[in-house]
């Protein structure tokens, strides 16, 4: 599953000697970096999340060496080289070791609990992964379980087995509080009833006795989209067009095909719009365009900010 020369994977996380642990968010290395993003900075024993803001804050003011402009997409995000990685937090094997012993805490007996309901529509513990707070041992009461699913088939796989799991009344689809919490988190540009329109119907997320769990696809060696182009941003669009291919509408990015001679392909970065819409749907899609250096083809990135201020698809219901 992962590449001896480069292990590294979205939903894994890396501790640098400092302390700090980043989300990896890049399949590829960046002039020998590993491309991510801060998600907890050291607190007495433990850790603290931190947002978008106080990340950059803090990198900008003290950490400058993990700020990065990739010269690649014309973006700057956060990057660590691979000298200064102390631990790899990796999904797989912190969910075999959590299962491998009994429960500490009310979410680890809530996984323990779900795994084996996954299991039981043909799930493969081999495809999962843990990640999130519990991937390095940060969960509070209020915690999600957030698993990690490696390939596109074990993906669908678990992504039918929740469905299944829901009719069944062994899980539950999100009702109106943890919906309206899944929403705040989001930052979603869209309202809440047309947001949770479109994330009841995606099967990637449910509850079990009150916890919420999702699950996040990251991509087999042999599944990942490899771009070696340059890309210069051109400028905000909004428009409307019909999806004409969704096969990687769960991926990371998510990609979607689209009927637009102007930007006939859209790739969302953040999770909010993973899975957003389906083949031969109607969609309004507001982002960033590119502009290939090489072809001068263009795309539209929803996500160009981690929060996708002002960035957002959404399926036009007629």
């Amino acid at each position: 599953m992962r590449n001896s020369t480069f292990p590294y994977l979205p939903k894994d996380f890396i501790q640098t000697k400092e302390g700090l642990i980043f989300a990896v968010v890049s399949y590829q290395d960046h002039d020998n970096k590993i491309g991510c993003f801060l998600r907890y900075v050291p607190d007495g024993d433990g850790w603290r999340k931190v947002n978008t803001q106080q990340a950059n804050d803090l990198l900008q003011g003290s950490f400058p060496q993990y700020m990065y402009h990739s010269q690649k997409v014309d973006a700057q995000f956060h990057a660590v080289s691979l000298q200064d990685i102390s631990h790899h937090h990796q999904p797989e094997l912190r969910l075999k070791e959590l299962l491998q012993r009994e429960p500490r805490d009310e979410i680890e007996k809530k996984c323990h609990k779900l795994i084996p309901v996954l299991q039981q529509f043909g799930v493969q513990i081999e495809a999962l992964g843990l990640t999130g707070s519990m991937l390095i041992n940060q969960q509070k009461s209020t915690s999600d379980i957030d698993l990690v699913v490696y390939g596109r088939q074990a993906f669908q796989q678990t992504r039918l087995a929740i469905q299944q799991a829901i009719t069944l009344g062994l899980v539950h689809k999100l009702d109106i509080s943890l919906m309206q919490d899944n929403f705040e988190r989001r930052s979603s540009e869209l309202g809440f009833d047309e947001f949770s329109w479109h994330e009841e119907r995606k099967f990637n997320k449910a509850a079990i006795e009150n916890c919420k769990f999702d699950i996040g696809m990251v991509c087999l060696e042999d599944e990942k989209e490899s771009d070696p182009h340059h890309y210069q941003k051109v400028g905000p669009r909004t428009f409307r067009t019909q999806v004409m291919d969704d096969k990687r509408a769960f991926d990371f990015p998510a990609c979607y095909l689209v009927n637009d001679q102007e930007t006939p392909v859209v790739l969302s970065f953040t999770h909010t719009y993973i899975g957003q819409a389906q083949q031969g749907e109607l969609v309004e899609v507001s982002g960033m365009v590119e502009r290939n250096t090489s072809t001068g083809q263009c795309r539209i990135i929803v996500g160009s900010n981690r929060e996708a201020q002002g960035e957002y698809i959404k399926v036009i219901r007629c």
